[in-house]
């Protein structure tokens, strides 16, 4: 029986030893960061534990997959994305932003099933290649756009933070402004299912 963590719920446990090894408890053998990455793909819940302090150091783990998988060649973040990214670090939107961008990437992934489902019940099967890379090209250009309509992204990331002594400029309610400009994104992703 896989070994739980209290508050993992359904998650497998990976244990991160001194010497950078990666244990899996759930089938007792050791694991690799490309293992890692194909339980996610898989659709595995894992959480990944400091083996003598306890830590959690899932976050970690997840952040160096994702710079291996970018620095073999499979490059899915823009260089423009990264920098602005890192500029929320320690800003104003750095609460929002983590909600923002899974509020994103949700209803990017709920787009692309409808596109499959659209593909499968007009076609009988699954799309040719081309077609989904198609619409694949089209709602990442609409990603790429909704992201620069966003006003952090395009603001936010070039203002320096305002000294101690004075006080942040007054703004509309950034939630609702980003409420709004997601409410924009999924008509236009609906559009794109349907077109």
């Amino acid at each position: 029986m896989a070994d739980k963590k209290s508050g993992a719920g359904d998650n497998v446990v990976i244990k991160k030893y001194a010497n950078r090894r990666l244990y899996n408890t759930a089938t007792s053998a050791y694991v690799t960061l490309e293992d890692l990455a194909r339980m996610v793909r898989e659709g595995t819940e894992f959480v990944v534990y400091d083996a003598k302090t306890n830590d959690d150091l899932t976050r970690q783990i997840l952040t160096q997959i994702i710079f291996e998988e970018e620095s073999r060649g499979e490059a899915l973040l823009p260089v423009q994305f990264l920098r602005q990214l890192i500029g929320f670090y320690g800003g104003q939107m750095q609460g929002v932003l983590p909600s923002y961008l899974e509020m994103s990437l949700d209803n990017f992934s709920r787009s692309q099933e409808q596109i499959r489902g659209q593909f499968s019940r007009a076609f009988g099967g699954t799309p040719g290649a081309g077609l989904m890379d198609e619409a694949v090209k089209r709602n990442m250009a609409l990603f790429t756009e909704a992201m620069k309509m966003w006003p952090g992204f395009s603001a936010v990331a070039r203002q320096p933070a305002p000294a101690e002594t004075e006080t942040p400029p007054a703004a509309a309610d950034p939630l609702n402004e980003m409420r709004r400009q997601m409410d924009e994104m999924r008509a236009q992703l609906d559009k794109l299912s349907k077109g």
